[in-house]
């Protein structure tokens, strides 16, 4: 299994922050299905202030190719990830159209 690791800001407003937490305590059916269809066997993501950490673990069927293939002809997705952009604001240094950045692991205890 491969693990990933990205990070995002929300928007640094404490009420916005709390309606983006409580979507979060019950994702959509299509959105959890939609994530396993991929080959996401776990998905975690950590907040700490207004910055994000999603930790995903994927099986050999996985691409990041197929996944955004997937996200774009899914309309609940996108309706999703529309959503969310209420919330989420994109890193100083992400590029154009880039959501989630991919962390580089600099270290492993093993």
């Amino acid at each position: 299994m491969r693990r990933y690791c990205f990070a995002l800001d929300l928007i640094n407003d404490s009420k916005l922050i709390s309606e983006y937490k409580k979507y979060h305590e019950k994702i959509w059916p299509e959105i959890t299905n939609s994530i396993q269809l991929a080959g996401i066997e776990n998905l975690d993501i950590y907040l700490t202030g207004n910055r994000l950490f999603m930790i995903m673990e994927v099986n050999d069927s996985f691409s990041f190719e197929k996944k955004t293939i997937m996200d774009l002809e899914n309309p609940k997705v996108q309706e999703w990830e529309n959503l969310m952009w209420k919330y989420q604001q994109k890193l100083p240094f992400a590029k154009e159209g880039e959501k989630w950045v991919l962390m580089d692991q600099i270290y492993n205890l093993k």
